[in-house]
């Protein structure tokens, strides 16, 4: 995953936990607006997510933030 990619999840994984709790999940389209604008962008993150860690639609946004910053 790129860098500018790892740091745009990490802070939205953040934001999310700070607003809604330790509890909140989250599916890779949260890094994105609703407009597809960056096709390649997106595939990348769902590669990440489906392909390479076998993630579930939603997952733990702590869970998520955990595995970027450990360079997964």
């Amino acid at each position: 995953m790129r860098a500018s990619l790892r740091a745009k999840a990490i802070a939205i994984c953040e934001d999310k936990i700070a607003r809604k709790g330790e509890g909140v999940g989250l599916s890779f389209y949260a890094f994105f607006a609703n407009r597809n604008d960056d096709p390649e962008l997106l595939m990348e993150a769902a590669t990440w997510w489906i392909k390479t860690h076998r993630l579930d639609h939603f997952e733990k946004a702590a869970k998520i933030r955990a595995m970027i910053l450990a360079g997964q």
